[in-house]
């Protein structure tokens, strides 16, 4: 069973392994799926149709899945992100 903060928000629907540790106030969305080993940082929102492959790890206040700041960023066709395993995501 992931080992999850008890700040930290994750809607029923995400799809946490096992070995998944998530931070403190930490927010994940219903269309989230973590992979064995993964360890998410505090204060994270992962949101969106967003996976996250094996032994990842999200460094504390990195946004994922969200719609970008900017309007002419925004992808038309929806953001779907996928993170290959062994990446290494700082906050920026």
């Amino acid at each position: 069973m992931a080992n999850i903060h008890p700040s930290a928000i994750v809607d029923p629907q995400a799809q946490l392994a096992g070995s998944v540790t998530v931070g403190p106030f930490t927010t994940i969305g219903p269309n989230v799926r973590i992979g064995e080993g993964c360890s998410i940082g505090a204060h994270c929102v992962i949101e969106g149709h967003t996976t996250i492959g094996r032994d990842n790890k999200v460094y504390q206040f990195a946004s994922l899945g969200a719609d970008p700041a900017l309007a002419s960023a925004r992808d038309k066709g929806g953001n779907r992100i996928a993170l290959a395993s062994i990446q290494f995501v700082p906050a920026v």
